[in-house]
């Protein structure tokens, strides 16, 4: 097991005026996108004008990740504030509307547009996708089918998004609702192998009905353009030490199931079922969520026991990558709470003073953007 594993972590952000903490206007977001095309490599456009993605290179050191996602992070807060804006990772922006959004003018975004319609123009979301190198790339179509059920308790980790359109929405993690208007989203089928996995990518790309296998957007899928195994399932993290716990555990759980090929061999149609209601869990409940066990006991365990159970599972692994540090943090998640524990708890102080919604909303903005910075007070 001398494999390195390199990881990459891409993080979207969202973008708000200063004033509104809502969708900036169309001039300054342009000034604001050549500022950054200028002076912040790393930085790239996403399929709506008003986000951003920023993105590691192939690491093995989660100390080189976060420096760099710290400098990325940094630098767009300065450079927004140079423009009259807030930047920030979450979910789902929680005062934006989907009415105001434009695309970026880039051929792949224009197509999506048109081939998506509405789901396109409503796709508002935040995600953090964290690649893992795989040492056999012709393994990766059954690595996805044994990790499908820890992805519930990345999700849960991660969650922002408990507002959407200036409501609050009753679930922790909101984003996959709307993701999953998208067509090819959500869990992926469980195939037989990769020979299966190419059969419908295959066919999928000869009809005419995707170009390529990059837009299967499934929460886990095997990248294109590289070997490796690509987490979707997490909301953007307004933290980045979550961002960071969540990429090393997400890491470490590859290499497991990679030396183990035991580990959850015999996935079924049932097997897949639960890790969807789990899902289903995860979203609404966030840390607080109970996931069902698969066996004859029935049981649902609180999420901090699943966690701990992956933490021993992984620990050979984190020892062996070198980021058991950054894996163990998982638990502080747990501890503190998620962004979207705290946006509720900021929103409903501001419930208690008699505001609403809208307004109650823009202090939740500006710890968003604060947070993201790392220019937390506290």
């Amino acid at each position: 097991m001398d494999h390195a594993y390199r990881f990459g972590i891409e993080e979207e952000y969202f973008l708000a005026d200063a004033g509104s903490r809502g969708t900036p206007d169309q001039a300054v977001l342009d000034a604001f996108h050549a500022a950054v095309a200028d002076r912040l490599p790393g930085i790239e456009r996403e399929l709506l004008r008003a986000q951003a993605e920023a993105s590691t290179p192939p690491v093995t050191d989660c100390a080189e990740a976060r420096a760099v996602l710290q400098g990325l992070r940094s630098g767009l807060a300065d450079l927004a504030g140079e423009h009259g804006l807030r930047v920030f990772a979450a979910g789902t922006h929680p005062l934006a509307h989907w009415t105001r959004q434009s695309h970026t003018e880039k051929p792949r975004y224009q197509d999506l547009a048109q081939a998506l319609g509405l789901p396109g123009r409503r796709n508002l979301v935040g995600g953090l996708h964290v690649h893992v190198e795989v040492p056999r790339p012709e393994a990766r179509v059954d690595l996805m089918n044994r990790l499908m059920p820890f992805l519930p308790l990345l999700l849960a980790l991660s969650a922002s998004s408990p507002f959407w359109q200036c409501h609050r929405t009753g679930l922790a993690a909101y984003r996959l609702c709307v993701f999953g208007e998208m067509p090819r989203t959500g869990l992926p089928e469980l195939f037989d192998g990769p020979e299966d996995y190419d059969r419908l990518v295959r066919t999928l790309t000869r009809t005419g009905a995707i170009p390529d296998a990059s837009y299967l957007w499934w929460v886990v899928r095997p990248s294109v353009k590289y070997p490796t195994l690509e987490l979707r399932v997490a909301d953007s993290c307004t933290r980045l030490e979550d961002s960071l716990a969540i990429a090393a555990l997400w890491r470490c759980l590859v290499r497991c199931a990679d030396r183990r090929p035991e580990l959850n061999r015999g996935m079924t149609g049932a097997s897949r079922a639960i890790v969807g209601e789990n899902l289903w869990r995860a979203q609404r409940d966030g840390v607080r969520a109970l996931l069902l066990e698969e066996g004859e006991t029935g049981e649902a365990l609180p999420l901090a026991a699943r966690l701990e159970a992956a933490l021993v599972l992984v620990a050979e692994d984190a020892a062996a990558l070198g980021c058991a540090a950054e894996v163990a943090a998982a638990r502080g998640i747990l501890a503190r709470g998620t962004s979207a524990d705290r946006q509720v708890t900021i929103f409903e102080a501001g419930q208690g003073r008699g505001l609403d919604e809208p307004a109650a909303l823009a202090p939740v903005v500006d710890w968003l953007a604060a947070a993201t910075a790392g220019r937390e007070a506290g």
